[in-house]
Formats: C-alpha cells, structure tokens, sequence
C-alpha cells in the first residue's frame, strides 16, 4: 500500500519546495531502503543527475530545458536545497541508487505550450458560473478551518517533530486527503495533469519491472491518487497519442530563492524561501536562530538592536503561538515579534527584513561540466577573466574606462545589451561628467540563461555574437534614429568591425531621409559617439563625415521647418533645436580636440567645404534666423535668442530689445508667453537674477496682460517657473517685490533691491575686512577694534 515499505510502491506525496516534506522524504527513504527512486521532474534530464553531486553544483539551481530552432521557448524546473525532490535525488546519488525523472517529457511540454493557448480545453469546477481552478492547499486548509494555507501548512507539516516513530504516516494521511479532493474535482482544473499522470504511469510500471515493488516515487501530493489509480497500458498511451513534439534540450543553471517565490510566475513557488531554507537547515531552535539573524540584519543597517531585543522578541512570538493555538511559532508570530520589539512597530524595516531574510538573493552555482551552448561557456571565461561575477542581490559598478580590465568590463556589458541580455544597465555617474567614466547596475535573474542560449543562433563568441546582432538589426532599422544610436552601442561594445555595415545603412537612410526631425533626432546620437575615440581607441573619421553631413542638411532645413508649427510641434521643434545645439558644440569639440587629424571637409550642397571647425558659426547664424524671424513659433524664436545670448553672441542690450518686441502690445499674449517660455525655461531662473532689465520686461508684461487673456497664458507661465529651483523662485520674488522704477518704460525700468545696486558698496564692503583678517590670521589688536560689539 502507499507509504508501507514492502507493500507496493512507495507513493511520496509532497509539496514542492516544503522544507518539512524534505525532512520527511530522507527519513521515508532511509527507512525504505528502495532499490530505484523515480522523481517528478523531464525524463530527458536523467543524464543530468549524476552533476547533482558534483560539489561545484550548490541550489538553489533549475533544469532549463529550450527548443533547439527556438531557444527563446523554454520551460524551468526549480530546486532549492530544501526541496523533497533535491533531497531525492542527493539521497539517490548517495547510496547508488538509480534516480529517474518521470514527468511529461519536455519535448512536449515546449510544444504543447507553443501550440495551447492557457486555459484552451481545461475542465473546472463551477462555481456561480465562474470557472475557477483548484487549489489543493487551500481547500484542506479551509477544510480545517485555516483561512490561510501556508499557515496550515506550517502547522500541519512544518512543525511536526523529527522524532516520527512511523515515517510513512504523513504520506498515508496527505494522500488519503488528496484522495478524497481528486474524487471530488477531478483533475481540479488542471487537464494537462491527465495526460501528465499517464506518462508517470507508464515510467512507474517500467521501473517496477527492473526493482519490483523496491520503488519509491517523490512527486506532487496532487498526482499520488492518480499513480495509485489502476489503469491499462492501452487506456495510458491513448492519452500520450499525438501529442505535439519539438526537439528539447537541458541543462542545469542558477536559480534564486526570489525566483522561487509566487511572484515570479512560478506556479510551484512558495510565499518565504528564504524562512524555508532556514527551517530546513537549523538544527535546533529555529526561532531563536532566526530572530538572531534578523537581528544582525538591522543591525548591518545601523539600527540599535540588542541581546534584549532579541530574548524579548523570542518571548513574544511564543506567547503569541500560544495565544493563536498554533504548535509552534511560524513567520506570522515572529513577524509580529520583529515588528513590535526591533522595529519600534514600523513596517519600513520589517520590509527590509522581507526582502533580504524572508525571500532573500541567494543565487546558485552550476559547474563548468554542465551542458551549455558554446556562447555560455565564453560568457563564463570572460566574466572570470574580468573578474566580474554574477550575483543576485543588485549592485552597482563604477567603472574607470581608461583602465584595460574596466575597459573590458564595459565592452562585455554594452556587447551583451545589443544582444538582448539585460545583465546590466548604465545609469548616470556621480561626481563625474567625463566619457571615461561609467556606473552600471548588475543583477542577474535566472531568466538571463534563455537569453544566452537564445542569442546562441548568432555566433559562439559574445564578440562575434554581437557583432551579428548589430549588422542584422542595422539591415533591419526603420527609422534613421535607430541606426544612429546602433552606431554608438557599437562604439560603446568595441565592435569596429561591426561599423561599416552599421554606416552603409546610416548613408543611405541619411541620405533618403529628409524630414529635419528625424535628422536632428539622429545627429546627437551620432555625435556623442564621436567621443569615445580618445577613451576607448575607436576610429571615428566616418561618423564625423556623416555627421557633419547630416549637420549641415539640418541648418539648411531648419528654418522653414519651424513656420506654421502648432504648440505641440513647436515644443517638439524646441527639443530639437536644443539637441542640435548640445551636439554641434560637442562636433566643435571633437574638431579641437583632433589635433589636426580632423576628418576631411564635407561639401554642404552650395558649392562651398566646410569641416568640422566652421559647424559652430553656421550653426550661430541659423539661430539668428530664427531669432529674427516673425512667421517662426514663438517658443523657437525665444530659445534662439536665449542659446544666442549663453553663447554671448547676443549682448544684454540686445536680448532686452527682442523681448521688448515680442512683448509689445502688438504682440498676442498667448505667443509671448510662448516666447517667453523659450527663453527662460529649462533653467533659465538665473538669467532673470542676474539681468534685472529682463526681469523687468518680463514683469511689466505680465501686469499688462488682459484679463480675458490671462487665464490663458497663465498654465504655460507656471509650467516655465515652476521648473526654476525653490531658491531661485523665492529670489525672483523677492526682487520683483521690492522693485521700485518707471514702469512706463519696460526697457528702462530697473528693479532695485538691497544687495542689488548699480555699483559696489564700498563702506559695506569695509564692515567685513576685520573679521576677513581673523580668519586669515593677519589681525591685529587695533584692526579687531569693535569686533562683535
């Protein structure tokens, strides 16, 4: 019978990832002493088995099985060290026992995934007309009067003693239990484990062929009535017919205890993994255990946590055990006691505690004699080689570029974004604006593994792998924006041979393209790779040529392109112009810094060459246009003025002058508003600080302003300023507060606040010279006369 040794099978139901159904699974096979052990889990992973004792080889790891035509389909099969079915297959390894897996194979699972859409064809059972899939758990728990199944659980399974005299007796009552629900709901949902069962059937028959009744089985609670249920050879492999089928192939890789958790998607994942493996690995006295680690936790994170805390927090959670009728403290008590004792009730870090000791970021470790696609295995060497190594807890990088092993760090991580694996992602450096500076933030998640086998198709090196990738997705780019900035991840991946297909298709789209839009979202782009020459050794000569081409077919289309422009598209154009100007500054700076190995002069379509060095004033000359022409939007013509005036093209004087005109009573207060966001927005507080004519004009303006009219400028005007910083703001309204002057004459109107005057205030600036002395050390007796008095 099930669960008696010598009497048939031994059928062990368990929970998957249950860490009290893992004690009882050794204590069963110990006991039982079977001759084949036969596990839930893809027959075609019996050859895998024997790397299951292989040192190198620490869970939390997972079978990964992928289509070989389509490595991006792919199916997981988890284990952590807690596990019933690890334990198995360890206790299998250990005594010489053959241990198979005898679940679908995965040929079909990849297939039948493919091919039925989730839910198409699954029985359920109604209720109020909803189709519902059943929970074994659950439905036990609410049969005991648990409202929570992992409480249940905890109490039922987790908490039982190690001192069983009987080691099959909770596998007889958990299966007698899953019985009843099996007759009850049927496959409960859940059609697939029909045919599932049929093919664990047939495995059980096959192996009891070779060991007789000698067999033990570990799988799902779930599927125990069902391997229990006599059935024909015939009836089983009708079920199995037709089944769709691809070919498969598996191997072993990483996993986390986070990706055990339900959150991930994983059907069989648990709630804590992290309180789980602590439960299976204490020895004795799990609370106390555990609330000492939760312990130095808060404390690594600076929280004043003592031996008090802790015999008061242990005294707690018993107390609330008992109060709850439960046999022993579970996660809800001790949570409770952590919260009440060592967070001072606060849940902030109790959160903390979730994420790093309940789920937790172990990550496991898989051998190098692990099947792997040849693109894996020169991953591995590189990350050895660059000493970079995959961790699961988040962290961050900062790279120094001019250093060969961070250079190399920084092409294996840009190589493998073009090639769709996101082990990490650039973010903004502090303290540092230079191009030989990086900051990256690494996590790798178990999923990563099907992105390398997946990227495998397009070659056997990461280098040649992406240099594949680039040239395709160059082939294939649509927009002229999208091969620009291919352009620059291949300069950042230091993949110059992947460069001149990469330029074909610029070239030609550049060529074909002439929306002024698309050139001016394509050039920055364009032009910050021309930076990373110096840094990282690359020859940039062709992307100055394009550049500098696609650069002066933008000055010469600009101009008309922002008449007759709508507020969406004219703050559209304002974005592009302010790229334009960010990026033929830089163009100015690659000319400078080439040290006259400039690229060769580029003809701009007039007849005349211009290179590198001329950008800038051509450039200059477009923003007078803009600044100087009526039909141009009001927002553009005000940012042109603006960039004219930083660039001190533009005095104080005449700026003032322009805005006078676009703030003239002519002028309809909707495009002067609109130019005045142009001119001041972005950043542009401290222009109007510094320069009380402009502010002056502003504010006679804005008192000037129609009623009618004001409540439609006035959301663009608080949009502008409300992007000034606090400080900024409050100087600005200060000064217009305190102004005083003719405001008859916007021009001449000045605005005069303390601190603020025409020229220095030289008896104020005396009042100082004492204590400047004191500081300095250069006072003497008399100069410190009436100091602090």
């Amino acid at each position: 019978m099930t669960g008696t040794a010598g009497a048939g099978p031994l059928l062990l139901g368990v929970r998957h990832h249950g860490p009290g159904s893992a004690r009882a699974v050794r204590a069963a096979l110990d006991a039982a002493r079977p001759a084949t052990v036969l596990i839930e889990g893809p027959p075609e992973a019996d050859a895998l088995v024997p790397l299951a004792a292989d040192p190198d080889l620490r869970p939390p790891v997972a079978l990964l099985a992928h289509a070989v035509d389509e490595p991006g389909r792919s199916a997981f099969w988890p284990f952590a060290a807690f596990s019933p079915e690890w334990v198995a297959v360890r206790w299998a390894l250990e005594h010489g026992v053959p241990a198979r897996f005898i679940d679908l194979p995965a040929a079909h699972t990849l297939a039948w995934d493919a091919e039925l859409p989730p839910g198409e064809g699954e029985e359920t059972r109604t209720t109020e007309g909803e189709r519902v899939r059943v929970d074994p758990l659950a439905e036990l728990a609410g049969a005991a009067g648990y409202d929570d199944p992992e409480r249940w659980w905890e109490d039922v399974v987790e908490h039982r003693g190690p001192g069983e005299r009987d080691p099959f007796a909770p596998f007889e009552a958990l299966a007698e239990a899953m019985g009843a629900l099996r007759e009850r709901y049927g496959a409960g949902g859940r059609p697939r484990d029909l045919v599932r069962e049929a093919h664990m059937r047939l495995r059980l028959r096959a192996a009891r062929k070779e060991s007789g009744d000698a067999v033990a089985v570990v799988c799902g609670a779930w599927h125990v009535p069902a391997l229990r249920e006599r059935t024909t050879v015939t009836a089983d492999r009708a079920l199995l017919k037709g089944l769709p089928k691809v070919k498969a192939d598996l191997t072993w890789v990483p996993w986390t205890h986070r990706r055990l958790a339900r959150s991930s998607g994983y059907g069989a994942g648990i709630d804590s993994p992290g309180w789980y493996g602590h439960l299976f690995h204490a020895p004795d006295r799990p609370v106390e255990r555990w609330l000492t680690k939760v312990a130095g936790l808060l404390r690594a994170e600076d929280r004043i946590v003592s031996s008090a805390h802790v015999i008061e927090a242990v005294r707690l959670a018993d107390t609330l055990a008992a109060v709850r009728g439960r046999p022993l403290p579970g996660l809800g008590e001790t949570t409770d006691a952590v919260r009440a004792v060592m967070c001072d009730g606060s849940d902030v870090p109790l959160a903390l505690v979730h994420d790093r000791l309940v789920v937790g970021d172990v990550l496991g470790e898989v051998p190098d004699s692990a099947p792997a696609v040849p693109l894996q295995r020169d991953l591995v060497r590189r990350q050895r080689s660059l000493r970079l190594k995959p961790e699961a807890l988040e962290r961050e990088l900062e790279l120094d570029l001019r250093g060969e092993t961070d250079a190399g760090r920084s092409r294996l991580l840009h190589r493998l974004r073009l090639l769709g694996i996101g082990w990490g992602e650039p973010g903004p450096s502090r303290g540092s604006t230079g191009t030989f500076r990086e900051t990256w933030r690494l996590r790798w998640e178990p999923e990563l593994s099907v992105r390398v086998a997946e990227a495998g198709v397009w070659g056997t090196t990461v280098a040649a792998a992406a240099r594949a990738r680039a040239e395709a997705d160059a082939a294939a780019a649509g927009a002229l924006a999208d091969v620009t900035a291919l352009a620059e991840r291949c300069l950042l991946a230091g993949l110059p041979d992947a460069l001149p297909a990469v330029m074909r298709a610029l070239t030609d789209r550049a060529a074909l393209d002439t929306d002024v839009g698309h050139l001016a979202q394509a050039l920055p782009a364009l032009v910050r790779s021309l930076r990373y020459g110096d840094v990282r050794g690359t020859a940039t000569r062709a992307l100055s040529e394009v550049a500098a081409g696609l650069a002066e077919r933008i000055f010469v289309g600009l101009p008309p392109a922002c008449t007759a422009l709508d507020s969406d598209a004219a703050e559209l154009m304002r974005g592009h112009v302010d790229a334009v100007h960010t990026a033929v500054g830089l163009l100015g700076e690659a000319a400078a810094g080439a040290g006259g190995a400039a690229p060769a002069p580029v003809p701009d379509g007039t007849g005349r060459v211009r290179g590198l060095g001329g950008l800038r004033r051509r450039w200059r000359g477009v923003l007078h246009v803009l600044a100087g022409r009526d039909t141009v939007a009001g927002v553009v013509r005000g940012r042109a003025v603006r960039l004219l005036t930083d660039e001190g093209e533009l005095g104080g004087g005449e700026a003032a002058r322009l805005m006078g005109l676009a703030l003239s009573p002519g002028t309809p207060p909707a495009d002067a508003a609109a130019w005045i966001e142009g001119f001041v927005g972005g950043g542009g507080g401290m222009l109007l600080v510094h320069d009380e004519r402009l502010l002056g004009l502003v504010d006679s303006w804005l008192t000037e302003v129609p009623a009618q009219a004001f409540t439609d400028v006035l959301p663009l005007l608080r949009r502008t300023f409300a992007a000034y910083d606090p400080g900024v703001r409050r100087t600005l309204g200060e000064l217009v507060r305190r102004g005083s002057g003719d405001r008859g004459d916007p021009v001449a109107r000045r605005l005069v606040a303390p601190g603020f005057g025409a020229g220095p205030d030289a008896e104020r600036a005396d009042a100082v010279l004492p204590v400047l002395r004191l500081l300095l050390g250069t006072a003497t007796e008399e100069s410190l006369t009436g100091v602090g008095a």
